[in-house]
């Protein structure tokens, strides 16, 4: 059937101002929505707009042997290197790509080249340009991922400078839920926005992160971009619940504590992470609810910036 559709598509001559009339009937019937291949070097949302002290952004994304950035290796790594006006959130244009293989020194199971397409062959003998991608790192005020807590281990692991720099995540730091929009994976994003790409393919990834930031959320109007960029500022205070009373764990895990039993570092203990303006509130919970007579003493609070969100650091 596919084919049949390629064909029928080859038969129809149509330019750029047909394709769009075409579109705007299809979407006026109310039974169509149309999806757009993303195509960010004739994309009408840059603000293209000079300014004297432009700050730089990346957009990165990774594909890897597994999920365990102490074992597993990055084997193809794409970033979007793009100028933004830190004062209104406006993205100006893009200004640096990188895309690369890397040979990760054993052959590539099943499952990932399944799931990401790339075969041993492709990354056979293949190394990053580290001195490119370094360079891109050193201009950088933020860099974006789609699952930071993923990405960013795996790149710092890989490329330590990646550790000097603030980092923010279009996948947690945006409140999607509040926008109606109940999934959160890169690809339905950008289907709800009209757009689509070549999915699990580093570039192709960074580049439609990148399409989504340049977005209005669909509830709110504010630029995806914007609501980022101010989550991403927060210092936010990690909550170590150390020896609660295990009759309390009801209590906590409707309070949203989640437990860390230790294996991965950081304390054993039921854990949440708040807004740092919030410690004293939650503290107080903590004494009324959770610690016999009130003794809060052993709580352990660790606060977080982005220059350690999503790092092996946040522990």
């Amino acid at each position: 059937m596919g084919n049949e559709l390629d064909k029928i598509a080859k038969d129809i001559p149509m330019n750029p101002i047909e394709a769009e009339i075409a579109v705007t009937g299809l979407h006026a019937t109310g039974e169509y929505k149309v999806l757009r291949r993303l195509n960010l070097g004739h994309d009408n949302r840059f603000t293209r707009k000079a300014i004297a002290t432009p700050l730089v952004g990346i957009c990165i994304d990774t594909e890897t042997t597994g999920l365990n950035y102490a074992s597993d290796k990055i084997i193809e790594l794409g970033i979007v290197v793009f100028q933004y006006d830190s004062l209104t959130a406006g993205i100006i244009k893009v200004v640096d790509r990188y895309a690369g293989f890397e040979d990760p020194g054993i052959p590539l199971s099943a499952e990932t080249t399944a799931i990401t397409g790339i075969t041993d062959e492709m990354v056979s003998g293949q190394s990053f340009d580290d001195a490119q991608v370094c360079r891109l790192a050193e201009q950088a005020s933020l860099v974006i991922a789609h699952n930071a807590a993923f990405d960013r281990k795996f790149v710092e692991a890989r490329f330590p400078i990646f550790s000097k720099v603030p980092w923010g995540c279009s996948m947690t730091q945006v409140d999607w839920q509040a926008e109606r929009i109940s999934t959160r994976v890169l690809e339905y994003l950008l289907f709800k926005f009209g757009w689509f790409i070549n999915a699990h393919r580093a570039l192709d990834d960074a580049e439609g992160l990148l399409g989504i930031l340049l977005e209005n959320l669909p509830v709110s109007g504010t630029p995806v971009f914007k609501a980022l960029l101010d989550r991403s500022d927060e210092v936010t205070a990690k909550i170590c619940a150390v020896g609660a009373p295990f009759d309390k764990k009801d209590a906590l895990k409707q309070r949203g504590y989640r437990w860390n039993d230790g294996a991965q570092g950081g304390c054993k203990a039921w854990w949440t992470s708040i807004s740092g303006d919030l410690e004293r509130e939650e503290l107080a919970w903590l004494a009324n609810e959770v610690y016999p007579r009130g003794v809060t003493d052993s709580v352990e609070i660790t606060r977080i910036d982005a220059l350690d969100r999503f790092s092996v650091r946040e522990r």
